[in-house]
């Protein structure tokens, strides 16, 4: 459903997501282009309507997050994005994402042997 979202309805999803929760001033301040308060709102309620985001009632306003757990939608989004550029292949994925990177931190390190060696015992 997410894929076929227009690209600014996507954008402010993706926003919320990577925010977990935020007001419609911090997701128009994290939006690309120039969108005004009104229009963050439209696009809110647009994905609400969807049952893609949830509020409650703040201080400040309203605080929009996603109803789905981000881990959640982060897993879907990361299958398509290896199957539509890496041709299904993890190993291609995970060398191109290694690649982004300078240099791992030693935790970093042992969380991705650690991931190798359940692979492994899993017989993947």
């Amino acid at each position: 459903m997410i894929e076929s979202l227009p690209r600014r309805e996507r954008e402010a999803f993706e926003v919320l997501c990577r925010l977990e929760e935020a007001t419609t001033g911090a997701v128009r301040v994290a939006m690309s282009g120039d969108l005004s308060d009104s229009a963050v709102r439209t696009l809110l309620a647009r994905l609400e309507a969807k049952q893609l985001v949830g509020r409650r009632s703040a201080e400040d306003g309203f605080v929009y997050r996603p109803m789905q757990r981000p881990q959640a939608l982060a897993a879907g989004a990361l299958r398509r994005t290896v199957d539509t550029f890496f041709a299904g292949s993890a190993v291609s994925a995970a060398t191109a994402l290694l690649g982004l990177t300078q240099k791992l931190k030693p935790e970093e390190l042992e969380a991705l042997e650690r991931a190798i060696e359940q692979a492994r015992e899993r017989g993947s």
